[in-house]
C-alpha cells in the first residue's frame, strides 16, 4: 500500500501539471505545490485570489510575465543538477501571471496564504548562492530560493542536493510545534529529483510518540509530504538526489528542533 504522504507523478494534463499538491489534498492548511511541465512554445497562465505564488523554473527557459510586468528570459540551466541557480519568479496574491517556454521546462509552483496588493519580483539569480551545509556524510549544497529574509506573507522555498551517499534534513528535525523562540510550526513539501533517474531514495517521517512514523521509498519526481514530525533523506551510493522544498504555516520564520535521541551529532568534535 502506498503512503498517503506520498504522492507520485502523472502524465501531463491539458495544461501541462504532472503533479499537485493542495491543502485539501494534503489535509492542512498553509502549503500547495504544483509541478507543470511545458515543451518549447506552450503557456501555463496562472492566479491565486488568496494565495501568493513562487514560480520556480527549474530546468530549462522561460519567458515570465506578472499582471503584464515582463521579467524577460528566466531560468536556463540543463537541469536540477546544474551547478547553478533556477529562475525564479515571486508573485503576490491576485496578481495573474504567465509562463511561456521557451526551451522544454520544468516548473514549480509554490503558494502559500498571502495578501493581494504586494509587487511581483524577479529573484535573482545571485540572491540565490550555494551554500554547502554539514560534513561528511551529513554534507549536501544548498540554495535558498525565498528565505524568511525575502519579502513575502507566507512562503518558504529552497532546494538541496544530496550526494548519493549522504544524508540530508539530519540529524531528523522537526517544525510542527509553535514555541515562541524555539520552534516555529510549518508544513512541508519534498519534491524529489534523481540522478540517474532510475534511483531512488528513503525519507523517514514520524513523531515523538510514534503515532506518525513511515519510511517512504522516493522515485524520481515524487513529493513527500510533511504535516508534521521529524523528516531526514538518505540517498544510496551511485544516486544524487534534489528536493526543493516549500514551508509555509502561521508565522513565516524556520526554527525546527532536532530529534533529542539523535542531537548528539551535531555536538560531536
Amino acid at each position: 500500500m502506498m503512503s498517503k504522504l506520498l504522492v507520485r507523478s502523472h502524465a501531463p494534463d491539458a495544461s501541462g501539471s504532472v503533479l499537485e499538491v493542495t491543502p485539501a489534498s494534503a489535509g492542512w492548511t498553509h502549503v500547495g505545490f504544483q509541478v507543470v511541465k511545458l515543451a518549447a512554445g506552450d503557456t501555463f497562465d496562472g492566479s491565486e485570489p488568496n494565495r501568493e505564488t513562487c514560480v520556480v523554473v527549474m530546468s530549462g527557459t522561460a519567458e515570465v510575465s506578472a499582471e503584464g510586468v515582463s521579467f524577460g528570459k528566466v531560468g536556463g540551466r540543463a537541469s536540477v543538477f546544474e551547478d547553478r541557480a533556477p529562475g525564479a519568479v515571486y508573485v503576490p496574491a491576485a496578481t495573474p501571471y504567465v509562463v511561456t517556454a521557451v526551451t522544454d521546462v520544468e516548473l514549480a509552483l509554490c503558494t502559500a496564504p498571502g495578501k493581494p496588493g504586494g509587487e511581483a519580483r524577479l529573484i535573482a539569480e545571485g540572491d540565490m548562492p550555494r551554500e554547502t551545509r554539514g560534513q561528511g556524510t551529513n554534507t549536501r549544497l544548498v540554495r535558498n530560493i525565498l528565505p524568511e529574509t525575502a519579502p513575502a506573507d507566507g512562503l518558504l522555498v529552497v532546494e538541496v542536493i544530496t550526494p548519493g551517499g549522504h544524508w540530508s534534513s539530519y540529524p531528523p528535525h522537526k517544525h510542527d510545534t509553535a514555541a515562541e523562540g524555539e520552534e516555529t510550526a510549518l508544513e512541508e513539501t519534498y519534491y524529489h529529483r534523481l540522478n540517474p533517474p532510475q534511483g531512488f531514495a528513503f525519507q523517514r517521517v514520524y513523531t515523538d510518540d510514534r503515532s506518525l512514523d513511515e519510511t517512504v521509498c522516493v522515485q524520481d519526481g515524487d513529493v513527500v509530504m510533511v504535516p508534521r514530525g521529524y523528516h531526514p533523506v538518505g540517498a544510496p551510493h551511485g544516486y544524487d538526489l534534489y528536493y526543493l522544498n516549500v514551508m509555509a504555516g502561521p508565522h513565516r520564520k524556520w526554527i525546527f528542533r532536532n530529534d533529542p535521541a539523535h542531537d548528539w551529532i551535531m555536538r560531536k568534535a
